[in-house]
């Protein structure tokens, strides 16, 4: 058994900015929500069997309450933010579980569902569908890994390490010092991306990074300064880990058998004339008559 967890949120603004603009019939955007099922639909096609779908319900969460800088929904296209609701339900009509999320992440979500996933020993393998760098720190061996699926990319943990120079349970301490302009954090001043690399390949985490840089035995440019700036933001850069950790016990499905894809409900013809997308009907019928669902 395979599971494949999807990042709703990230597809949703990757389809509004990837395709043309799209109305329905009522004068609703409804393009993204419809590219969104549709390639859901490409999974189901492609073999996947058990797919669970993590979104932001709403864009702030717990963390906005711990930094005033963290993302928010400000600044989001109306046309957008208008398919958010729109996207769960009709995901939902096409026979997929959707974890929206409120108080956590959708990448909470999709670490949460990860963890429980890889708990069933029934599980050969869970696919994170997404490339955003958060869900690097939940990869684990070759049993989960991180899909990047518009670029057909799979990284296993030997690829995170690869990619970024620390292994996945680092990620947050790399993130923590480099920042994260997606997220809107800012990190610690002259950590870039090799040199973080550099000192949490040799110290794990922050608080074991000596805080006199004489001490420090990994080749980096300016170890004495560096030291100085991390010891004056030390509690920036743990506040920082702490927004960027993601939170594995988040509100998800309590089994892999609740994530079988077993066909549309009976109202998904309705949806599809919302989505004006008569097309998707035989698409979906095919796919569960070829399940026998």
């Amino acid at each position: 058994m395979q599971v494949h967890l999807i990042d709703g949120t990230y597809e949703l603004f990757r389809h509004f900015y990837g395709a043309p603009s799209a109305k329905n019939a009522g004068g609703h955007e409804v393009g993204a929500a419809r590219g969104v099922v549709a390639s859901m639909l490409g999974l189901l096609e492609g073999g996947a069997t058990h797919i669970a779908i993590a979104t932001d319900r709403v864009i702030e969460s717990f963390r906005n309450e711990l930094w005033p800088g963290y993302k928010d929904g400000s600044g989001i296209d109306p046309a957008l933010h208008s398919q958010f609701p729109l996207v769960e339900e009709a995901l939902a009509s096409a026979g997929f579980v959707v974890w929206p999320m409120v108080r956590h992440e959708a990448d909470d979500g999709m670490a949460a569902g990860a963890a429980m996933s890889a708990a069933d020993p029934r599980v050969e393998r869970v696919f994170i569908c997404t490339p955003d760098k958060d869900l690097a720190q939940c990869v684990e061996g070759n049993r989960i890994v991180q899909f990047d699926r518009r670029q057909r990319v799979v990284r296993d943990e030997a690829g995170i390490i690869e990619k970024f120079g620390v292994p996945p349970a680092a990620i947050p301490d790399w993130l923590a010092l480099v920042g994260d302009s997606a997220d809107g954090f800012p990190g610690i001043r002259g950590f870039g991306a090799k040199t973080a690399a550099a000192v949490l390949a040799r110290y794990g985490r922050i608080e074991d990074i000596p805080s006199d840089g004489r001490d420090w035995d990994v080749s980096v440019r300016g170890p004495e300064r560096l030291a100085q700036t991390l010891r004056g933001g030390l509690d920036d850069a743990l506040l920082f880990r702490r927004l960027a950790t993601l939170v594995r016990e988040a509100p998800v499905s309590a089994s892999v058998d609740d994530l079988k894809w077993t066909g549309p409900r009976d109202d998904f013809d309705l949806v599809a004339t919302v989505l004006d997308a008569p097309d998707l009907l035989p698409r979906i019928r095919r796919l569960a008559e070829d399940q026998g669902h």
